[in-house]
This record gives structure tokens, C-alpha cells and sequence, in this order.
């Protein structure tokens, strides 16, 4: 089932397509309220962070708490999403990031915060986050039809960023003017809304699944096709460059605030604003800059303008100037975390999504987190300025070398093919029987041999990332025309499920392949499977 209309799927999908869908449209909106609370919480938890403690290396370990988690659990997060149902999962987490805010406002009523509190509780909010972030981006396919697949993620980052430039600067307002409890009961109301949504949503629930995975089968193949995706990992190249070098404007910002600034926490709260609203207007401009750059020319252009931005920010500019910075580095940001999060979702098939997506966000958080660090501790003893102007003179320069490193097109066809005919079989074989081996006979003469086994060893990375373990080619010492390629899975239900993620990419592929072959008769393909101890 999904959200779209049909005449929405049917017409060329502008930006908004997708908003066209009733349940897309529901759950998007409910998403930014939830944002917007969140935002409201993390900007009330920053400022009386710079109240507990005046130390540069204190407020980074709080961002550090709300980032670590993310980089932790966010692999197991996405196996669960891929093996869960996602809305229940998604209504648990939303009940369980509700009592966060909820011990927040109680302590915050009581008197009795402190750093040490402040920071497990963000890290507790960190681990919500980090169970729920691939969860919702895996959700997409299902709300949306695969032509506006594009769209959808790109307003997701827009209903981020929307939430960002609302947020921040009621949270400043609220905790000036209402205190901290008022400001953590505001977030804790949100989360009512984020539920009903997920409760009213109309998801057709799924069957039983006789080829269902276990949590430790998934979390190895989800691995697995993370490390045979060279597409995904030109992804997290740039992601890691990108965001351990920007991590420094976030991490440092309530004390620029505070310190290089002179504000108070309404001024903190106007600055996140303003990077929420360069959000939303890097979001508009967005499409044409694609156009005319490209995902490369954008990500350069990104890193470029943060490190312009730190730069600026170092100089001690007067708060109206440095929310001008803001809304260059909201666009800036936005047109980073867009192209990339795009090129990620574009690169994978939806039987992997929720756990290669956690990797992409391990990667991400993982940088994040490192950065914040690393910074706040460059800060302690460089201080404020002089640690703006070293990160940006080092995040121009990783920008420029990284250009080279180009990100994927994305336009492969990753849809299964179901182009594998049933494995014959005598008699019903349990599921967990295995390790399975596979083997296949091709007849190839000595003049394609080169050419074969060029285009062979493409096709092992598919028979990888869909599930062998191990892979070779061999050659028969008696007819060297004669190839034999052969690999394991590690049971026979994970064979089977390779049959369903070949996608049509590997396909093409393995035409490729078969086209070498010679003899009349297809490729023979024979299944071994280890004999049961019994």
C-alpha cells in the first residue's frame, strides 16, 4: 500500500509530488511537529548545559551524547527496522523518547539538574534517535511510489530543517520566558501528536513469511552488503570527510553564542533558527543548483560555504551578521545532508534499506560525534576562534581533495528481477540446513576467457552482497573450456532469499556473463547442501 495517488504516480513528480499522498502528507507533517519538539528539547539541554559548566570540552560531551548513540546502535537499529513491524517499533520508540523529555521536566521542576543528568538523559534521547532515524527513512518506499522516491527524501530533509527553523528559536523563547520545565513539557505534548499519526496510519500488515530473517542472519547479511557496495562506500567517503570537519560549528555554537557573540539563550535559540530557515531556502534552490553542479558540484559548494561560515564566525561578527552566517550555513548543510542521504537511498535495493541506511547514519553520527570531540577539546586549550578558523581551513581543503572521489549516479535498476528459476528439489529442505553451496558450469573458449572472467568477478560482488559468504572460479584440469563458478551461503532459506534480491542491475549482468557461453544448453546450475548430522 502507499500513500500516493495514482494520478500522483502516473504525472512527472515535481518537489511536492509526494505531498500529493494523503498518508505521506499525515505522517510528514506529524514528523516536523516531533522535529520541532526535539529541537525544543536539544536547545534547552544545550543552554543549561553552558549554565552547569563553563567548559568548552563539557558542552561538546553533550553533543558527543547525543550522537554517540547514533553511531552505536543505529547498524542494530536498522536490522530491527528491516525485520520488524515498522510502525509498532516506531510507536515504542516515540513512547520511550516520551519519558525521556518527561524525566527532563521532572528534574528541571525539582531543582535538581545537573551535567551528569543532563548528559545521560541526552544520551538515553540519543539511543531513541538512534532506533528510530532508519526506521523512518526505510518507511519511504512504503508511502510513496518509486518515481518520486527522490522527492520524498528531499522533503524529509526539508521537514527537518522546517522543524530546525522552528525549533531552536522557540525553544529559546519558551526557556526565557516559561523556564525549562514549561519549554520540556512543550516537547513532551509532541510526542502525543507523532503517535496518533503512527496509530492512524492505514498499513496493511504483513503475513506470516516463511523466509523471515533472524536478527543475527540480518545484521550479517545487512554487513555484508555494506562492504560489497563499493556505491555505497564512495557515500560514506564523502559523509565522513564532510561531517568530522563541519561538526565543529555545532558543537561549539552555544558557546560562539555565548562567548564570542555575548548573547543569551534567546540569541541561541534565533541562530538555530536561522540555520533552519537557510534550510528551507537552500531547499528551494536546491533543484536548479543540481542541475547546473551536479551531487559533486553541490557537496563542494556545501563544504566550501560551512567552512566560510566558521571562518566569519571567528571574526566576532554583531549578532545580525552572524544570523546572516546562519542562514548560509542552514543552505549549506541542507544541500550536503540532502545530496547525500539521496545518493544513499538511490544506491540501495528495499530488501537492505533500514540496515545500509544505519550505516550511512553510523558513518554520519560517527564523524559527528568524533568531530565534536576532537574539537571541543582543540577549543579548551586553542580556544573558540582559533578552533573555528583551523577546522575551516581544514574543511576546505578535505573538500577540494575529496571532489576527486565522485559520489554514484544512482539510476541502476535495483528492483528484484525474479529472473532465478526455483532450485529443484526431491524433497522439502529445512531452512536452517546449510552452509548451501552453489555451483554453475560454463563452456567458454580460450579466446573470451579474458573477457569472462573480467565480467565474472563484476557478478561475484552481486553474489556477495546478496549473500555468499565466499565465492571462486575454477577451472576443470581436463577441459580447461570447462569453468566452474561456485559459492556458499551460510543456510538454504538465505539461498532462497537470494532468488528474491537479485536485482535487475545483476541481471544485465549475469547476461553478460552467460553470453561467453557455448554449447546450446544453458549454464548447468547444481545445489549441494552439507549432510544433516542425524
Amino acid at each position: 500500500m502507499t500513500g500516493a495517488k495514482p494520478a500522483a504516480a502516473a504525472a512527472p513528480a515535481g518537489a511536492f509530488a509526494p505531498l500529493a499522498g494523503r498518508v505521506f502528507l499525515v505522517l510528514w507533517a506529524a514528523t516536523i511537529i516531533g522535529n520541532v519538539g526535539s529541537f525544543i528539547r536539544d536547545t534547552a539541554s544545550g543552554w543549561l548545559a553552558t549554565d552547569l559548566s563553563a567548559s568548552p570540552a563539557a558542552i561538546a560531551t553533550v553533543q558527543a551524547a547525543a550522537t554517540l548513540p547514533i553511531f552505536l546502535l543505529a547498524i542494530p537499529a536498522g536490522v530491527l527496522s528491516d525485520i520488524l513491524d515498522r510502525r509498532r517499533f516506531l510507536i515504542a520508540i516515540q513512547l520511550f523518547l516520551a519519558t525521556v523529555s518527561v524525566a527532563l521536566m521532572l528534574l528541571s521542576a525539582s531543582g535538581l539538574t545537573s551535567l551528569t543528568a543532563l548528559v545521560a538523559l541526552t544520551f538515553f534521547g540519543g539511543v531513541g534517535a538512534a532506533l528510530m532515524a532508519p526506521t523512518w527513512q526505510a518507511i519511504v518506499p512504503e508511502l510513496v511510489e518509486r518515481p518520486m522516491m527522490k522527492q520524498a527524501v528531499a522533503l524529509n530533509s526539508l521537514g527537518i530543517n522546517i522543524a530546525r527553523a522552528i525549533g531552536p528559536a522557540a525553544g529559546g523563547l519558551l526557556l526565557a520566558v516559561a523556564g525549562a520545565t514549561a519549554t520540556y513539557a512543550v516537547d513532551v505534548a509532541t510526542y502525543a501528536v507523532v503517535i496518533a499519526a503512527l496509530f492512524w496510519w492505514p498499513r496493511a500488515a504483513r503475513g506470516a513469511d516463511p523466509l523471515a530473517e533472524r536478527f543475527g542472519g540480518a545484521f550479517r547479511a545487512g554487513l555484508r552488503y555494506a562492504r560489497e557496495s563499493r556505491e555505497l562506500h564512495r557515500v560514506l567517503l564523502r559523509a565522513a570527510a564532510f561531517f568530522l570537519c563541519a561538526s565543529a560549528v555545532w558543537a561549539l555554537l552555544p558557546l560562539v553564542a555565548r562567548d564570542v557573540l555575548g548573547g543569551g539563550s534567546g540569541l541561541y535559540g534565533l541562530l538555530l533558527g536561522a540555520v533552519g530557515l537557510g534550510a528551507i531556502l537552500g531547499a528551494v534552490l536546491l533543484p536548479r543548483l543540481r542541475s547546473r553542479l551536479g551531487a559533486d558540484g553541490v557537496l563542494l559548494a556545501a563544504a566550501l560555504a560551512t567552512a566560510l561560515v566558521m571562518a566569519l564566525l571567528a571574526a566576532g561578527p554583531a549578532p545580525w551578521q552572524a544570523l546572516m552566517l546562519l542562514l548560509v550555513l542552514g543552505a549549506a548543510w541542507i544541500g550536503a545532508l540532502t545530496t547525500l542521504n539521496a545518493t544513499a537511498q538511490a544506491v540501495l535495493p528495499d530488501w537492505v534499506r533500514g540496515r545500509a541506511l544505519a550505516v550511512y547514519l553510523t558513518v554520519f553520527n560517527g564523524a559527528m560525534t568524533a568531530g565534536s570531540l576532537v574539537w571541543g577539546g582543540v577549543a579548551q586549550f586553542a580556544g573558540i576562534a582559533p578552533t573555528l578558523l583551523l577546522a575551516a581551513a581544514v574543511l576546505a581543503t578535505v573538500g577540494l581533495l575529496f571532489h576527486r572521489a565522485k559520489l554514484p549516479e544512482g539510476d541502476a535498476d535495483l528492483m528484484p528481477s525474479h529472473h532465478w528459476p526455483e532450485p529443484l528439489v526431491t524433497a522439502e529442505v529445512n531452512g536452517d540446513r546449510g552452509p548451501a553451496l552453489v555451483t554453475i558450469a560454463y563452456r567458454v573458449s580460450a579466446a573470451d576467457r579474458a573477457a569472462f572472467l573480467e565480467a565474472i568477478h563484476r557478478l561475484s560482488r552481486s553474489r556477495r552482497r546478496d549473500g555468499a559468504f565466499a565465492w571462486g572460479i575454477t577451472e576443470d584440469v581436463a577441459d580447461p573450456e570447462t569453468l566452474l563458478e561456485w559459492f556458499l551461503v551460510a543456510s538454504w532459506a538465505e539461498h532462497l532469499r537470494q532468488h528474491r534480491r537479485v536485482a535487475g542491475q545483476d541481471a544485465d549482468l549475469q547476461h553478460e556473463v552467460q553470453r561467453f557461453h557455448f554449447g546450446g544448453q544453458p549454464p548447468q546450475v547444481r545445489h549441494f547442501l552439507t549432510l544433516d548430522p542425524a
